[in-house]
């Protein structure tokens, strides 16, 4: 209660200044949801299972009954939005402008409900080019090609799916964009030793770096329009500082990844496809991490590390009624394992998983500023039969059963 009542004081203040001041200031918009979901098992998600992954893998009694193939059902109102969309005067012939947006997410079950940081930065546009710098989503989550769902999950974890403090520069050549990402981590954070932490990226001295470049061709007279976009990500770790026999070590993992995407636009429909291949994906929501895979030194404890790589692949389609709108969501990804033998502890997720499919479809209705949205939605996940047993050297899956989930969903919106 204390928590909301503070961010109730901190804000209307504002709002009051941004209806005084009028062109300058900020506008208030969001929109108020409630999500009803059955799940036909139990599930490796997030939030009470708002935040969907994939079906937990069988875990059978002495009478050989699975333990985790009971279904359950939720009601959450947890997506509930609030964004601040902040205008402030020109300086020179920059134009200035910030944005800040919240939801009560909460940073883990225990603080559900809570409200917490989504967006937040500020943006410098000059004619032909662009800073943001703060809190937003990491590039090679296209914002203007990615998966329409009803799920809060957006596609994760066959789309990349993080937020993050960043600086980016955007210059753009008519309809072709480059943009150029550093970043650092928050919420979306990458596994090791200790647990997820923000301290592996932090403690190698070197932000996240990510290119990417697009073309966008647009026609207003038919209402058609073309994306083409590939993207290029850089990150380095730091998993320890000091060894298991007390000696200081700064050994890194460095892991590139790679994604290409395209939208085709008519008055009609929409179609959406992404690509993504790449090592290291556990901060991206998506399958994959690291291992260690080298003992150069037993005594000090001293280890290398190799990349468990993953591709993924979704493709997404929808009709553009503004009224009513129907959509299908398809989607596989895999896992590679490592280049090298693996000796040691591995950092993944999923690394029990050979492959991941996914195929939903949604009705989208709309009145007013009211939605109704209901989606069907089926994930497989084909685990190891025997667990390590059927897991190789290289951390593949040799031989898997697949395990899936329904999932049905309505969402209730109403947009302010």
């Amino acid at each position: 209660m204390n928590k909301k009542l503070l961010f109730f004081m901190l804000f209307l203040p504002i709002f009051t200044i941004g209806q005084q001041v009028g062109n300058f200031g900020i506008k208030f918009h969001g929109f108020v949801k409630s999500d009803l979901l059955f799940d036909s098992r139990q599930t490796v998600d997030a939030r009470e299972g708002h935040f969907l992954l994939f079906p937990t893998n069988e875990n059978l009694d002495p009478d050989g009954n699975d333990i985790n193939g009971k279904s359950s059902f939720n009601m959450l109102s947890i997506q509930t939005r609030l964004q601040g969309f902040i205008t402030g005067p020109d300086i020179g012939d920059i134009k200035t402008s910030a944005y800040i947006e919240g939801e009560f997410f909460g940073m883990n079950n225990a603080d559900i409900n809570g409200f917490r940081l989504r967006h937040a930065f500020l943006k410098l546009k000059w004619k032909t080019a662009s800073i943001l710098v703060g809190q937003y989503w990491h590039p090679l989550f296209a914002t203007n090609c990615y998966p329409g769902t009803v799920s809060f999950n957006t596609g994760a974890p066959f789309q990349p799916f993080s937020r993050n403090p960043q600086i980016r520069l955007t210059k753009s050549f008519g309809g072709f964009n480059i943009i150029l990402t550093a970043m650092s981590q928050v919420d979306f954070m990458s596994n090791g030793p200790g647990g997820a932490s923000p301290s592996y990226l932090r403690n190698s001295t070197i932000p996240a770096v990510n290119i990417r470049a697009e073309y966008e061709v647009k026609n207003e007279d038919n209402g058609m329009g073309f994306l083409i976009g590939a993207s290029a990500n850089y990150k380095s770790l730091v998993p320890r500082l000091i060894t298991v026999t007390g000696y200081q070590t700064s050994q890194k993992i460095s892991s590139v990844s790679f994604a290409g995407y395209a939208k085709f636009v008519s008055k009609a429909i929409t179609l959406k496809a992404y690509g993504f291949y790449g090592g290291d994906a556990y901060n991206l929501t998506m399958l994959g991490g690291y291992a260690v895979t080298a003992n150069t030194d037993p005594v000090r404890d001293y280890v290398e590390y190799s990349c468990m790589k993953t591709n993924s692949y979704w493709i997404d389609f929808t009709t553009n009624g503004k009224k009513l709108a129907w959509g299908m969501f398809g989607a596989y990804s895999k896992n590679l394992g490592s280049s090298d033998k693996i000796v040691g502890a591995t950092y993944a997720r999923g690394a029990n998983i050979d492959f991941l499919y996914r195929l939903s479809t949604r009705l989208i209705w709309n009145v007013e500023k009211f939605r109704l949205a209901p989606e069907i939605e089926y994930t497989t996940a084909a685990y190891a039969k025997q667990g390590a047993l059927d897991i190789d050297d290289y951390g593949k899956v040799t031989d898997s059963k697949a395990i899936s989930n329904f999932r049905f969903l309505i969402g209730f919106y109403y947009f302010f």
